[in-house]
């Protein structure tokens, strides 16, 4: 018999919605194009690129409804 590996319901509904936000950026976007190295970004260019990758990935993930109810935030084990 084989291994039987568990995932919780939060753990599958991230991966789903992962998985379809990026599908959904992949399709909506040209295939790259191949340039010239960029230069290194400076501290303060990383840091404005980073929030905005957190909020462009917060708008994908708030498109799919995820019921409080559905898993508790903590695990609480005796």
């Amino acid at each position: 018999m084989g291994a039987k590996v568990k995932f919780t319901r939060r753990e599958i509904a991230t991966a789903l919605s992962t998985s379809a936000a990026l599908l959904a950026q992949t399709a909506s976007q040209p295939p790259p194009q191949t340039a010239p190295a960029s230069p290194p970004l400076s501290p303060d260019d990383e840091l404005k690129a980073a929030r905005e990758s957190n909020r462009q990935n917060s708008e994908q993930l708030a498109k799919f409804p995820l019921p409080m109810s559905t898993e508790p935030a903590a695990r609480f084990k005796a």
